[in-house]
């Protein structure tokens, strides 16, 4: 693990450790901003700000810088009711991919505490098997079916257990390739 991914999971850590998460805004772009900036603050020079590149992985293109801002304004205004509405908002937002670096670790906190607030859950995402998550990625902006299913099956009353965050914050990282064992997750 790099220097900086370590750095960045320590700072996860710590957004929950000292309560600051709970600062933030829920469900907006500005608390995804902050979620991002918390967790990569000093080790990019873009924290917390709105890419101005287009960008891709994996053979699909994110939105278009040139209707960003837009588009974030309009997921913003999504419903966020149940656990089928902040599932869709979360999928509209990763097709965003709103930063440079950096946006899945800082969707999957801003969709656990969308849920938390919303509807007193979380997804305990050590139960969501990493091969099955991506390929739900994958496929969620054709349809989102498959990332509802395999998230509303891992979702837990556990809101406030330090174990059950922790370890999904590992996981998390493990799903953009740091290997659990590693001596760092």
């Amino acid at each position: 693990m790099k220097n900086t991914d370590k750095k960045s999971l320590e700072n996860a850590y710590r957004l929950f450790e000292t309560c600051d998460i709970e600062k933030f805004e829920i469900g907006t772009t500005k608390g995804l901003q902050q979620i991002h900036r918390y967790l990569f603050d000093n080790l990019y020079t873009f924290t917390g700000q709105v890419r101005t590149k287009n960008i891709a992985k994996g053979g699909f293109r994110f939105a278009t810088t040139l209707y960003l801002n837009e588009i974030l304004v309009k997921i913003e205004q999504m419903p966020q009711n149940n656990v089928e509405e902040i599932i869709a908002k979360y999928v509209e937002m990763n097709i965003a991919h709103p930063f440079m670096e950096g946006n899945g670790r800082t969707m999957r906190i801003w969709l656990d505490v969308i849920l938390k607030t919303k509807i007193k859950k979380l997804v305990n995402w050590q139960f969501v098997d990493k091969a099955l998550y991506l390929q739900a990625m994958e496929r969620s902006p054709i349809n989102d079916l498959e990332l509802k299913t395999l998230l509303t099956h891992n979702l837990t009353n556990e809101i406030h257990d330090r174990e059950v965050i922790f370890k999904g914050i590992e996981q998390s990282y493990y799903y953009e390739g740091y290997e659990k064992g590693d001596g760092d997750l």
